[in-house]
């Protein structure tokens, strides 16, 4: 099975963050790799790929869900965790977390990057309960960005 960062390194930021769609985590991809793709999708590809994403929503709902639930757990306030979460991510920001917050939030952190792996099976397994590999959901999901044709196509099926 194919381990793919992109998948679990955006799962994390569905959940802190709450983006609403699959379609986000190819923003983060590098450069080079967001670059127009031209790809050839059939319409039963697209209704696979339409199924699979409509399953990774709900494993991120549920993912949002529980990871949300581990940061107030903790004591911290959805919104305070993201702030304290944003500055850590930048060298160039001091924050003004706490040592106290700092502490907690690192803690928080190691419980959900070890729930990420669960979450991530779950993901790859609603795309190959599909029928579809990883790679080839990925490379469409990169076209999307793109091919507003293909954007039309997916959101007629979606729409039903």
């Amino acid at each position: 099975m194919i381990k793919s960062k992109k998948i679990a390194g955006l799962l994390f930021a569905f959940a802190l963050f709450s983006t609403a769609s699959v379609f986000a985590q190819t923003q983060q991809l590098p450069q080079q790799q967001q670059q127009a793709v031209e790809v050839d999708v059939s319409d039963e590809e697209l209704s696979k790929f339409a199924d699979a994403y409509q399953r990774i929503r709900m494993v991120n709902q549920k993912a949002q869900q529980q990871m949300a639930k581990k940061v107030e757990d903790s004591g911290f306030d959805i919104k305070r965790f993201n702030e304290i979460h944003q500055a850590s991510l930048d060298p160039n920001t001091e924050g003004d977390a706490t040592a106290e917050e700092k502490k907690k939030h690192k803690a928080v952190i190691a419980e959900i990057e070890s729930m990420q792996g669960k979450f991530q099976k779950e993901m790859e397994g609603a795309i190959e309960e599909q029928g579809l590999e990883v790679a080839r959901y990925e490379k469409i999901a990169i076209a999307l960005q793109t091919d507003t044709e293909l954007q039309q196509r997916l959101q007629k099926l979606m729409q039903g």
